[in-house]
């Protein structure tokens, strides 16, 4: 990853209760014994539901090593959780993309000490997948003009010459499109309609939004709803996190002249080739991401979800557990579980260290 704001970081020292929250996803996997946790108390989080499968991997992987602890995680959506956080009714937030500069500005987040900003930490790395329901079709291939036309409505049946074109010897059906987009605000929808308009933006005129910027196609609530109206439709055609893509046919997106299927893999590779959003406070780890690299095996339609805490809390008294379980959440331990949960794409050592350093400054 090119990280541009940071100069050679300091390998900070994990404390050794961060330590003990590590440990129920060692080699042995056995959890410490009840004892060897001072940590106790309950934390409350709000937000991103593609991070859901993972949530729950890293909840009881920690609460394991922790029985004294309590996490709730409530999926209800990026905005959701945005909004909880500011209003001060969560410890920490998921979301899908980061705070913006002007959401920064305005500033006002109960939990944190006055005059104090937040800590963002891409945590969760995952491809979300373009999904269709077509019988006897498990993939297609698309270019992001395609893509963009679909879901613009401009291309409404599946044996459009634009489809044809790419998928050569597939039996498409005389079918119409139905397109399945998100009703909610969601990180999943303005990561998605950024790649469109970074893409394709000659078909696809619209910014980048959490809402679904016009009416037309099928409205869906959360993750679950667009996977349930693609998988319960015939002819549909949606995007959620591929964790979530199941049985259903996914696309294989064109850039770079090949067509490359979503893989955590694929998902890295892009996040490793895009810079830190430039502007913004050492702990916070916005991602600018290239959503047209040409780089070999990138899937430029990845979805960065952040966990996001205070840098210096009002009240400290869940402060050293807000730290434990980003530390977790963090270490290799903690991402191999959320891979093997939710097919996420681990963060690498270097981006650790980083966000290591971000955890360690919250007070």
């Amino acid at each position: 990853m090119n990280l541009k704001r940071f100069g050679a970081p300091a390998v900070i020292a994990m404390t050794a209760a961060l330590a003990l929250s590590s440990c129920a996803a060692n080699e042995g996997g056995a959890a410490p014994a009840e004892s060897e946790s001072t940590l106790a108390g309950n934390l409350v989080g709000a937000g991103a539901s593609s991070q859901d499968s993972a949530q729950q991997a890293w909840i009881a992987g920690f609460q394991t090593a922790n029985p004294d602890v309590t996490i709730d995680y409530d999926p209800s959506g990026s905005g959701a959780g945005r909004d909880t956080f500011l209003e001060g009714a969560s410890d920490f937030a998921g979301s899908d993309r980061a705070f913006n500069d002007e959401e920064l500005a305005t500033g006002g987040f109960a939990k944190c000490a006055p005059d104090t900003g937040i800590v963002e930490l891409p945590l969760y790395i995952s491809p979300i997948a373009v999904i269709f329901n077509l019988e006897g079709i498990d993939s297609l291939n698309l270019d992001a003009a395609t893509v963009a036309g679909i879901f613009a409505g401009t291309i409404t049946n599946w044996n459009d010459p634009a489809i044809a074109a790419t998928n050569e010897g597939v039996d498409l059906p005389d079918l119409a499109i139905t397109a399945v987009h998100r009703s909610d605000d969601s990180g999943t929808t303005e990561n998605f309609t950024d790649y469109l308009g970074a893409a394709a933006g000659d078909v696809w005129t619209w910014e980048a939004d959490g809402v679904w910027p016009f009416e037309g196609g099928e409205a869906a609530q959360g993750t679950s709803g667009v996977v349930d109206a693609v998988t319960n439709g015939t002819g549909t055609i949606g995007y959620a996190d591929a964790s979530r893509a199941g049985d259903l046919g996914t696309v294989a997106i064109g850039g770079g002249g090949e067509f490359v299927e979503y893989s955590p893999e694929a998902a890295a590779a892009i996040v490793d080739a895009s810079p830190l959003a430039e502007g913004r406070d050492e702990q916070d780890l916005a991602i600018e991401l290239d959503r047209t690299s040409t780089e070999a095996g990138v899937y430029p339609i990845v979805l960065v979800s952040y966990l996001i805490a205070c840098q210096e809390y009002a009240e400290p008294e869940n402060v050293e557990l807000v730290k434990a379980y980003l530390s977790y959440m963090a270490s290799a331990e903690g991402q191999d579980a959320a891979a093997e949960s939710a097919g996420s794409a681990p963060i690498s050592d270097s981006l650790r260290e980083q966000v290591t350093a971000a955890i360690d400054s919250i007070q």
